[in-house]
């Protein structure tokens, strides 16, 4: 983990050397004190799709616990119907 002094953010080349040398989060002081953070757009990206799996895999799980599933074989005999598959 990275942590840079706001001053630094002038230099830009270097919190982007920073940054892609550390493949994650950048953070940036202020007196001290955490302010902000900075990352690659490659480490931002497979962040976000991260949260996006495990908001998915835990409307799943909501879903199978409250009972909204059925059983795939139903599903596509239905469709077959439906379809005329």
């Amino acid at each position: 983990m990275q942590i840079v002094p706001m001053r630094d953010l002038k230099d830009t080349v270097k919190i982007e050397t920073l940054c892609s040398e550390e493949n994650g989060p950048v953070f940036v002081t202020k007196n001290g004190y955490g302010r902000l953070v900075v990352m690659d757009i490659d480490y931002f990206e497979r962040t976000m799709n991260k949260l996006y799996e495990a908001a998915a895999l835990a409307k799943g799980i909501n879903d199978a616990d409250n009972g909204k599933t059925r059983y795939g074989d139903e599903v596509f005999n239905e469709m077959r119907l439906k379809y005329g598959l």
